[in-house]
C-alpha cells in the first residue's frame, strides 16, 4: 500500500510536538475585537495545546499517525 498523503489543509493550521501533542492556533482572534476584553484578546496570542480528544482525531485522520 502506498504512503498516505498529509491533509494540506492541517499542514497549515496544526503543528505536531516532538511529545505527540498537537498545536493550534488560539481561537477568537478572527473578527469582532472590539467586543472582547483586552485580557482575553493577549490570552488568545500564538499557540496553545489541542484537547487530547480532539488532538486524537486530527492525529489519525490528517496525519495518518
Amino acid at each position: 500500500m502506498p504512503k498516505l498523503k498529509t491533509k494540506s489543509s492541517a499542514k497549515k493550521r496544526f503543528r505536531v510536538t516532538a511529545s505527540g501533542k498537537v498545536k493550534m492556533g488560539q481561537a477568537g482572534k478572527r473578527h469582532g475585537m472590539r467586543k472582547r476584553t483586552n485580557k482575553m484578546l493577549r490570552n488568545a496570542r500564538g499557540m496553545t495545546i489541542m484537547h487530547e480528544a480532539d488532538a486524537k482525531k486530527v492525529l489519525t485522520y490528517y496525519f495518518h499517525m
